[in-house]
């Protein structure tokens, strides 16, 4: 991937005001919508500076729709395709990879000057590559690999050899990746093409996204509401079709909320599952908390398609601390019925005694839940939650374990002010803490002994004992009619209001 040109500041960071540092964040932003040929609708309002939505025309609450109206039916068509479509299309030859690149492109400047969920677009570089790609298929007949041709969105904190890296931090605008992350490369051999580069929060632990770089990035279904975070970038340009197939991460919801928010599928894999080296943020070698790299589609079939690609690149082999294991989506995991079916047992999370869902939720709930069992083999049962506030206790003790001096400092070094949510989370979180290394230990076990309560717990919906009346948290577990997996809300109610997702 060839590195982005950067201009060079006129002022050094030490010396620029936090607004300086906006204004040319913003301004290389703009630069890059400038190569695409599109009338692009004024930036939402931004609290850095509203003079442009002064001037502008109000827009609708919902912005879903517009981009149909400013590209052409193609454009459309190509850009509301599913990566399993496109796919089947560039493999045989039946679409170029420049024309598919070229109307992600477009609707991806429709979908920022809407939601404000873009911090730069790369149109030289992926107009470069898919000349590449095409010239590829021209000369071999065949694509170049499993992913030819298809457009791949990145959330900014995801180095990009020669890009600028600053994971939401004003001050941190002037770093630059000196290689492309680890999942990058592998996506990379695999023929993707990367054209865009998404927003995220302020310390990437909101479940918004909001900075002091770009303002606030808004749901493209109701521009008063959240797209969720800290992935919200990802999950407003999906939601937009700006893209099928994106990179999010996620340590406490920042795939699963702009998933839900946004109506897309999104994947928060296991810990140690997908490569991460080469991504930017605080505390990156703690290990109490950890974070993860997936992937946010307009399919169910894009999740699948990422997850094999990368793992069948074996990525453990070059980042050992990841599982060696593979990706088995034609392994039959589940006992048949004797007519044949599949013999599935679902718990449904109605209420985990902390927060009541809305109405809304618990009547999608009920819906999926009557459905469900309708379908022979399915069997499905009321889950009950175990202490849900003492995992909160434990993972907000935990997340910040240097009780959050480096985002503290990352945060005074530019003097930008604090989010309202980065607030919520650090400052006005009772629970973080500057921890000694004995503390560290003493909730490190809290942790492990609460997993393993709740492993009992869900041991437990077993309906068939073991041999001998052996206890169900000893090594031998029958699974006889144990609970495959809970269905559950991702948040308690629809996307929340800006600045209310708490």
């Amino acid at each position: 991937m060839s590195p982005n040109p950067n201009p060079n500041p006129t002022t050094s960071p030490q010396k620029r005001t936090w607004q300086e540092t906006a204004s040319l964040a913003q301004s290389h932003r703009a630069a890059s919508l400038a190569g695409i040929k599109l009338s692009l609708p004024n930036l939402p309002d931004r609290p850095i500076d509203s003079s442009e939505s002064e001037t502008a025309p109000p827009l609708p609450l919902d912005v879903s729709d517009i981009p149909r109206q400013l590209l052409t039916a193609e454009e459309v068509r190509i850009t509301e395709s599913v990566p399993e479509v496109l796919l089947g299309e560039l493999s045989r030859g039946e679409r170029k990879a420049m024309e598919v690149v070229a109307a992600f492109l477009r609707r991806a400047g429709c979908a920022t000057g809407l939601t404000n969920c873009v911090t730069e677009i790369l149109p030289s570089q992926a107009y470069e590559r898919a000349a590449y790609l095409d010239d590829y298929y021209a000369k071999h007949k065949a694509p170049a690999g499993p992913l030819h041709g298809l457009p791949i969105s990145v959330k900014e904190h995801i180095g990009m050899k020669g890009l600028r890296l600053n994971a939401g931090f004003v001050a941190w605008w002037d770093q630059v990746a000196q290689e492309d992350a680890h999942i990058l490369k592998i996506l990379w051999a695999a023929g993707a093409v990367f054209y865009v580069r998404t927003t995220q929060p302020q310390t990437l632990m909101h479940l918004e996204t909001s900075s002091n770089l770009y303002g606030v990035t808004v749901n493209p279904f109701n521009r008063n509401l959240t797209s969720g975070g800290s992935s919200g970038g990802e999950g407003a340009l999906l939601g937009m079709r700006g893209s099928c197939l994106g990179i999010g991460t996620d340590i406490g919801g920042s795939i699963r909320s702009p998933a839900a928010n946004c109506g897309l599928y999104g994947f928060r894999p296991s810990s140690y599952r997908l490569p991460v080296d080469g991504w930017d943020a605080t505390m990156l070698n703690q290990e109490q908390i950890v974070a993860v790299i997936g992937p946010l589609s307009t399919s169910l079939a894009g999740i699948n398609i990422f997850m094999k690609t990368i793992i069948a690149a074996k990525p453990w082999l070059t980042e050992p601390s990841l599982l060696p294991l593979p990706w088995q989506d034609n392994v039959e995991h589940f006992p048949k019925t004797s007519a044949g079916f599949k013999k599935l047992k679902i718990g449904v999370l109605w209420h985990d005694d902390i927060v009541k869902p809305h109405p809304p939720i618990t009547a999608a709930l009920q819906d999926v839940s009557t459905k469900l069992k309708a379908i022979e083999g399915i069997e499905v049962v009321d889950w009950k939650s175990y202490k849900h506030d003492e995992a909160w206790e434990i993972i907000s003790s935990l997340y910040f374990c240097d009780g959050a001096a480096e985002e503290k400092e990352a945060i005074a070094a530019s003097g930008e002010p604090w989010r309202p949510l980065s607030n919520f989370i650090i400052t006005d979180n009772p629970h973080v803490k500057h921890h000694t290394i004995e503390d560290v230990w003493y909730w490190t076990g809290r942790r492990e002994t609460y997993r393993r309560a709740y492993a009992k717990h869900w041991n437990e919906t077993a309906t068939k004992k073991n041999a001998g009346g052996t206890d169900a948290s000893m090594a031998e577990v029958s699974e006889d009619g144990v609970v495959d997996v809970i269905l559950c809300p991702v948040g308690p109610g629809a996307a929340p209001a800006l600045d209310h997702a708490r």
